[in-house]
């Protein structure tokens, strides 16, 4: 007689409606946001109709702020038919969920399959990893393929077991064809395994560099030779040099900025940073290394002079391991998953306000107002200590990942059409559809012109060059609006 076949863990059957309501429920909601999504969606859908997929050109210019990566997956989605809101999505929501698979392997074979489902479940829904999953931009592609190459990289740390550092490489080379050489700084951590094996160090670097240079490379290099210096100028001096030591980007914040944004993009889990970081970690050098990982992914990113919330996106997935081991060995975890439940009332307390968030900035927005489902968190508290008290943690673990999903579905249904009717330009280019010809802009914010030109398919003029019987004006905090051309004074 055969083995009889192993019983499939209950929680496994909650992954795929949760992954579902998550990542793909409702996508395309809210039309495309700020300036950047519009901006990648546009160059993406060019290359897919010019052929061209090496130079990034926004309405025929070129466009040298990204790497390609990112472009191509719009492209391809766009040669596929999708329309104008999926095409840019659905490739990073697809990445998101092939990366927390991948996640979940590679850390059922270094720490044990209850860990690998606890940090999954803490990955998958931490507020940054959901929000970065919407929407078309390079964070999330770069942080799945950078942490991915960190992750493959542990039986290298703790053994020094080479037989995973070309995938290590190809990776690596995935991550800066996705945002630049943000990885390459990142990827500093591995000094350490590289000097405690040393002696094996050239065959090593031979391992990971072959395929990283195979991946990274040729996109580059052809892209120089078809552009020559401006392309380097450009891409290295302006959009990576720059970004770290000057202000005329218009990011610069205070040194302590990333500290409570790491904690926001780790909620609702925040409270489990506690025990991530305990000394006795440090004793697995597996642990320590994502430890490290972190840190000098904080250090880095917070000596540069422009900071964004979304640069510390590659450092979630190495935290979000280190909590799920720690809430796996912890022997008392029901006071730390319930505080984590009670993290659930942002959900009601940010979801009133977050279409004035998106649309004006966090600075700009109304105070939130109290409402009795401020309370409701209390009663998730409630049964997910009782789970962890009871000895079923992963229970109550998957039971907070069912909160935090009901709370996205909540956002999704109730409040993302306002965000879409106030940040995104789709609304209004619904507008002008079929009379195109008549409309020029008056006075129009970035974002929104970007938003606008992508949905149209091409920019409008200004009213200043080309006067036309329609204009686009903007108030100030406000969304723009269509109105006729002010009628001149009698002669």
């Amino acid at each position: 007689m055969g083995e009889m076949p192993r019983k499939v863990p209950p929680v496994v059957w909650a992954v795929p409606p949760l992954a579902f309501f998550l990542y793909f429920f409702r996508l395309t909601a809210a039309g495309m946001l700020g300036p950047d999504e519009p901006r990648y969606a546009a160059i993406g859908r060019e290359m897919a109709r010019s052929g061209d997929w090496i130079t990034p050109r926004l309405w025929g210019h070129p466009w040298f702020e990204k790497p390609a990566l990112l472009y191509w997956m719009t492209g391809l989605a766009s040669r596929l038919g999708l329309g104008p809101d999926l095409a840019p999505r659905l490739p990073v929501a697809i990445v998101t969920v092939g990366f927390l698979a991948f996640f979940w392997w590679i850390l059922r074979r270094e720490f044990g399959s209850r860990a690998a489902w606890l940090a999954t479940a803490i990955l998958g829904t931490s507020a940054e990893w959901i929000g970065f999953a919407q929407v078309g931009a390079t964070d999330l592609p770069m942080a799945a393929a950078s942490s991915a190459a960190m992750l493959l990289a542990l039986p290298w740390v703790a053994t020094g077991d080479r037989r995973w550092l070309p995938w290590v490489g190809a990776l690596a080379g995935a991550a800066v064809l996705a945002k630049g050489l943000v990885p390459l700084g990142l990827s500093l951590p591995l000094v350490w395994p590289a000097w405690k094996y040393r002696r094996g160090l050239g065959r090593a670097l031979g391992l990971a560099g072959l395929p990283f240079a195979a991946v990274a490379l040729p996109w580059y290099v052809i892209c120089y030779l078809k552009n020559g210096s401006i392309f380097l100028t450009n891409f290295f001096w302006i959009h990576h040099f720059e970004r770290l030591t000057s202000d005329a980007l218009l990011h610069v914040q205070p040194w302590w900025f990333y500290a409570p944004v790491f904690v926001a993009a780790l909620l609702p889990w925040s409270p489990l940073l506690a025990i991530a970081v305990k000394r006795p970690a440090w004793a697995d050098p597996r642990r320590l290394f994502l430890l490290l990982v972190v840190l000098w992914g904080l250090a880095l990113f917070t000596l540069a002079r422009n900071k964004l919330p979304g640069y510390v996106l590659p450092l979630v997935p190495a935290m979000a391991a280190l909590m799920g081991i720690a809430l796996d060995r912890a022997s008392r975890t029901a006071a730390w998953l319930g505080l984590c439940a009670l993290q659930l009332v942002w959900f009601p307390i940010a979801g009133p306000i977050l279409p004035a968030v998106v649309a004006t900035g966090l600075s700009r927005a109304p105070a939130p107002r109290f409402s009795w489902t401020w309370l409701l968190p209390l009663a998730m508290a409630a049964a997910v200590w009782f789970l962890a008290r009871r000895g079923r943690r992963s229970a109550a673990t998957f039971v907070l990942a069912a909160g935090v999903t009901a709370g996205v579905v909540y956002l999704k249904i109730m409040i993302v059409p306002e965000v879409d009717l106030r940040a995104s330009a789709r609304p209004l280019a619904a507008q002008i559809a079929g009379r195109a010809q008549q409309v020029c802009l008056e006075s129009l914010q970035r974002n929104w012109e970007y938003g606008l030109d992508y949905y149209l398919g091409s920019p409008l003029p200004s009213c200043a060059d080309a006067p036309r019987p329609l204009h686009v004006v903007q108030e100030p905090g406000y969304p723009p609006r269509l109105r006729p051309a002010a009628t001149l004074p009698p002669g």
